[in-house]
């Protein structure tokens, strides 16, 4: 069934994935799940101004159709503070310049322990990490299509509808983000001007671009780097490739070309894609996000910049300048040296105009890398890859910087996942009021945790999906999974194909994982960490039970 045209989840399919997770979760869950009603706030457990535990310490839920967050008042004064410092000298509100890579690991930066360990060099992501935030855990979801959604709409996708990337054939077909709040639209509201630059992959019908949902403008490619070559290569699909008249059919299947529109008008073709001129997308990309700044030097409004690059997503063709360049010399690894320096001319940018001090500038990834396309793949220590609820699927690079607002050199294994960048930009914009209240919001205001010198994490708990499959929580290092995901099988090519697993059904038998001990979730230890047991179940529960209020899109499985 297409996403986006699908009707709420009817109570039973609900009540089905209520009982189900009951079931696996014993009698714990059961008689914890009282405690996790609406209406009910809970008190923090610990100082509020100090180190808190997260597996020690409460959240305190404000409102129904809010996720709990741990209260922080000292971090959130001092965020208020700088803030309106920063008003005071600049008479303006500050810019917010959002990067967003595409299967890029978690390993793959320098700054990571990757760089020239793992044969690309990143020297102007490490300088923005070593001058800004360097976030450890944060989090995405297990594919593309899902995480953008859940940036822009600080939801998750089980309950905007979009839980898996769109396919040639659908994308230009789907309502896409129809019935969802983007942050775009919202911060557009608050008197900013909104730009989109890149892959959107939110589908491609007039309605559904960028241009459309909130954004002023829209310059990029509407769907995955794949859909616009991987038809075309010999090796691939060379009963496709060899075959004029299958040639034809299939370049219809997209716009196969770079696109741009303006609010109230459909993206116009300007740049035509094919397996050579792939390779000057991020090019073109970073181009014109530096006109994009450049046009804003005298402006007043602040702007919004959503940057996507097309790498490194499979297959990588690298821009001539960067064609074996890397110490690795393969084509993932070259494009992960352009990368950098793409950021590294928008950075510049933003220097050269003045507007740097005063401009947000977040650096991650929307997954983890692809296992099926090794050798040519991005690099993570955690276990599996893109397309799993393991920690190498959703767990990815995140680096805040902000000169003068950010303390250099912080590193943080703090909670915080994607959606957080929904309520955190509209904290930082002056716009929190404009948080929509009719509808449950997943993320959390992150604003005191990045801007406070020892902020910390207000994200008490992480929530795993797959797809229509809860899959479990994490709660400080400890990691409950509900479900177990097994990524081999016998009559799938390759043999180990994450998008091929299959999920265990609920009951199966749960997991705990000690993330700090075992980050590659090798040694299942429930029989030995009974006694963290009932705080992870109530972790889910509590999750689950904003279901019954707010129905998603889809019924869960």
């Amino acid at each position: 069934m297409m996403q986006g045209s699908v009707s709420k989840q009817s109570e039973p399919g609900l009540d089905r994935g209520r009982r189900s997770f009951i079931g696996l979760a014993g009698s714990a869950a059961v008689g914890l799940w009282g405690l996790c009603r609406f209406g009910e706030v809970a008190r923090a457990a610990d100082a509020p101004n100090g180190p808190a535990d997260p597996l020690l310490a409460t959240a305190e839920r404000t409102s129904d159709h809010r996720e709990p967050a741990i209260r922080r008042p000292a971090q959130e004064e001092e965020m208020r503070r700088k803030l309106a410092s920063l008003q005071q000298r600049t008479g303006r509100k500050p810019n917010i310049v959002i990067v967003l890579m595409d299967d890029v690991g978690w390993g793959d930066f320098g700054a990571y322990g990757g760089g020239a360990a793992v044969g690309a060099l990143t020297p102007t992501l490490d300088r923005l990490a070593q001058d800004g935030l360097r976030l450890t855990s944060a989090y995405s979801q297990p594919s593309c299509t899902p995480t953008r959604a859940s940036l822009l709409t600080g939801r998750l996708p089980m309950r905007s509808g979009l839980l898996r990337p769109f396919l040639p054939g659908e994308n230009d077909k789907t309502a896409g983000l129809g019935g969802e709040v983007t942050l775009a639209a919202l911060l557009k509201q608050a008197g900013y001007a909104t730009q989109a630059i890149g892959k959107w992959h939110l589908g491609s019908s007039p309605g559904a671009q960028p241009q459309n949902v909130g954004f002023d403008a829209y310059y990029g490619i509407l769907t995955s780097s794949d859909d616009y070559t991987a038809w075309r290569e010999p090796w691939r699909n060379p009963e496709i490739a060899s075959d004029p008249a299958r040639t034809e059919w299939a370049s219809k299947g997209e716009i196969m070309a770079i696109v741009e529109g303006r609010s109230g008008s459909p993206g116009q073709p300007v740049y035509p894609l094919d397996l050579d001129t792939i390779r000057f997308v991020d090019e073109k990309l970073s181009e014109r996000a530096v006109g994009f700044v450049e046009s804003r030097k005298q402006e007043d409004p602040p702007f919004f910049l959503y940057l996507a690059t097309r790498g490194a997503h499979f297959d990588n063709y690298a821009h001539p300048a960067f064609s074996g360049r890397s110490p690795a010399r393969y084509p993932y690894k070259d494009v992960i040296q352009e990368l950098d320096a793409r950021v590294g001319q928008v950075v510049e940018a933003l220097r050269r105009t003045g507007q740097l001090d005063n401009t947000l500038v977040v650096v991650t990834s929307d997954n983890g890398p692809m296992a099926e396309t090794f050798p040519d793949t991005g690099y993570t220590p955690f276990r599996s890859a893109k397309g799993t609820a393991y920690e190498g699927g959703v767990r990815t690079p995140l680096i805040a910087h902000w000169p003068g607002m950010i303390a250099p050199g912080r590193v943080s294994d703090g909670l915080f996942d994607l959606t957080d960048l929904f309520v955190t930009c509209l904290t930082l914009a002056s716009a929190g009021e404009r948080v929509p209240s009719d509808r449950y919001i997943d993320g959390i205001d992150q604003a005191g945790f990045l801007l406070a010198d020892a902020g910390q994490s207000a994200r008490r708990v992480q929530h795993y999906w797959r797809g229509q499959s809860f899959m479990g929580v994490r709660v400080g290092e400890y990691k409950l999974m509900v479900r177990h995901q097994e990524v081999t099988s016998p009559d799938t090519f390759p043999y180990e194909s994450p998008f091929q697993s299959t999920v265990s059904p609920a009951g199966s038998g749960e997991r705990i994982y000690n993330l700090y001990i075992d980050p590659r979730e090798q040694n299942a230890m429930l029989p030995l960490k009974q006694i963290h047991y009932p705080t992870l179940a109530a972790a889910a529960a509590q999750h689950l039970a904003t279901f019954e209020r707010y129905p998603p899109k889809l019924p869960m499985r």
